[in-house]
Formats: structure tokens, sequence, C-alpha cells
């Protein structure tokens, strides 16, 4: 029988060539030796096959995650203009609530006349003169949840340029479209910003699901919540439906544009 660094022994019963460490012959069962020899240590095993990694060598690594940090979703700093956005609207409604200021001269009401500021202040009013708090704060209400929502996701993702970019052109882009087309206007509120926000964060998921990809995003969910922001003007009288649906175009343009761009890392 062979010994030391023999590669194989021969079964005495079926003359089957075996592994010197195996005491059965695994061809007919009879027993080879009593025991299997000791490997000595320092002896050279044989060489295995490195495995390959089912990450590529080139793919990078993710680091532990931050505090507050989301698994997928990467955030470098707080949505500082997101936030912004929010807390003015909310000052800006307790100040009215409070008798702090009149609405009705932050708002569009009539024909600019040369007060161009408006454009900028009538998005963060959700009160007009003669309209209900009731009213006010549902309207409020709604277009902060998807200005906080979208606006949080676009802004890690693309950055606060972007979101100030998109926020000034839908918000005050919708409310000098309102007060140009409207032959007496009375609009305000933050309908065509928050909508601006919510197409150009769907921009790519829309451009995924069209090309038969997977999107990340919830679709359903934000067509949901664009259809309550563009019939508030029903439910609203302060709430311009042209002042949503050019915040909606706005966004959509400036989502297609986004869309070509690297995402932020």
């Amino acid at each position: 029988m062979a010994r030391g660094a023999d590669l194989f022994v021969v079964c005495k019963n079926c003359g089957s060539e075996v592994s010197p460490y195996v005491t059965e012959c695994p061809y007919c069962g009879q027993r080879v030796r009593k025991r299997a020899p000791k490997i000595e240590r320092g002896a050279q095993r044989p060489a295995e096959k490195p495995r390959r990694s089912r990450r590529s060598s080139s793919a990078p690594r993710l680091g532990r995650l931050r505090p507050g940090e989301l698994p997928g979703l990467r955030t470098e700093g707080r949505p500082v203009v997101t936030i912004a956005i929010v807390a003015g609207a909310f000052l800006a409604y307790l100040a009215a609530v409070a008798g702090a200021f009149d609405p009705l001269n932050a708002i569009i009401f009539g024909k600019l006349d040369g007060e161009w500021w408006r454009i900028f202040t009538a998005p963060f009013v959700h009160l007009s003169g003669g309209g209900t708090i009731f009213a006010g704060g549902a309207y409020q209400f709604a277009t902060m949840v998807a200005i906080g929502v979208f606006g949080t996701m676009l802004e890690r993702r693309r950055g606060a340029v972007a979101v100030l970019v998109i926020a000034v052109l839908a918000g005050a882009g919708g409310m000098l479209a309102a007060a140009s087309l409207d032959d007496f206007p009375i609009a305000a509120g933050s309908n065509g910003l928050a909508l601006g926000l919510l197409c150009a964060w769907a921009v790519p998921n829309l451009l995924a699901w069209r090309r038969g990809d997977e999107w990340e995003g919830d679709l359903l969910g934000t067509a949901v919540m664009a259809a309550v922001l563009l019939l508030m003007p029903v439910a609203v009288d302060i709430a311009d439906a042209v002042a949503g649906v050019t915040g909606a175009v706005v966004g959509l343009v400036i989502g297609l544009v986004l869309a070509r761009l690297p995402a932020r890392g």
C-alpha cells in the first residue's frame, strides 16, 4: 500500500484508485485502511482555485451609515433649502393668523402693477384676507407634505442648488403666469412649487418605467399626491390652477435636464 506523498492507493477488492486520505473505497465500500494518515504540519496542501468575489474589485464599498441615514440613500448634510421653505411658510402662516400682517399685501390680488415682489412672497402665504383658517391650514398641510417629501429626496439626490432653482422657477414662475394670464388673479400658496419638486423627482422613475426598467420610487403614491395638488383649486379659492400647472411643467423640464446629469454621490 502506498505511503507518504503518494497521490492514490489501489483498492484490493475492486482495483479502483482512491485517495490516500480515506478509509473506505467510495466505489465498492471495502475498507482500505483502519485510519486515515495524519497530515503533518507545514505540509503543502493541494492548491485551491481562488474564489471569485461576487462584488467587483472596482465596485465602491459602502461605509458605516451615518446617524439618521437610510440604507441605499447617502446624505450629505441636512436638506437646508427644503427645511427653509417649509419653515418660511409655517412662520408666514402663524404671522397671518396672529394678525401681524395682512395677507392681501403679500399674495397675487389683481394685476401686479409694478409690485413684482408679490410673485416671491405669494408662494409662502396660505391665507387670504377673507379665507378661513381651516381652508388655509388644509391647503398648507398638503403642499408642505409634498415639499417636505419630494424636496428632501431631490435635494439629497441633486443638491441644494437644484432645489433652490426649481423652487424659484416653479413657485415664483407659477405666480407670474397666474398674474399674467388671469383677468383678475387671486393666487397664493405653494401648489406650483410643490408640483415642481414632485415632477422633477418623478422624471427619472417615469423614464425607467417607459424603458421597462426597475424604478426606485412609488409612482402610484406620487400620482395620487400630484392629483391632490392639481385639484386643490377646486376646494381652495387662493390655490390657482395656472400656477399649479406651470409649476408642474417647470418641474418636468428641469427633471429631464437633471436626468442627463450624473446623480450626486
